[in-house]
């Protein structure tokens, strides 16, 4: 038995098989899982459609089941299994949580220190830095 865990969801399978970090499932479990259902455009979740690649039909869909792993990392989601393959985790990627953030590092910018010679962020990196701002409005 393989069990799948996602988000608050459960999801033990007699028939899912679990074959070089792939694991083939059935569409019902998936959708069971994950919300994703197998329709004839691709993997859809509502309105919102993941085209199945032409050109690896077979590494997503084979017969009566879908490799789930496959089309979480098409996703650009992470997935992790134990050493048996025996339990499955599909999490949520973090970009998903922080789109507005495109790196951790601030951007670079220059400004004149009280001696009037210009500085540049990017001259401190590696450095504790206290940046002090103001407005007035």
């Amino acid at each position: 038995m393989i069990t799948l865990l996602h988000a608050q969801t459960e999801v033990s399978s007699k028939t899912a098989i679990a074959r070089n970090g792939d694991l083939w499932i059935s569409p019902h479990e998936l959708e069971r899982a994950t919300g994703w259902s197998m329709k004839p455009e691709g993997f859809c979740q509502g309105d919102v459609c993941v085209p199945v690649p032409s050109g690896n039909r077979s590494g997503y869909v084979d017969g009566e089941r879908v490799n789930v792993a496959a089309f979480w990392r098409r996703l650009g989601h992470p997935i992790v299994h134990d050493a048996a393959g025996a339990v499955w985790a599909l999490g949520t990627a973090a970009a998903d949580r922080t789109a507005s953030l495109q790196s951790l590092e601030a951007p670079d910018f220059a400004l004149p220190d009280l001696a009037g010679v210009t500085r540049t962020l990017a001259e401190q990196r590696g450095k504790k830095v206290l940046l002090v701002t103001w407005a007035s409005w």
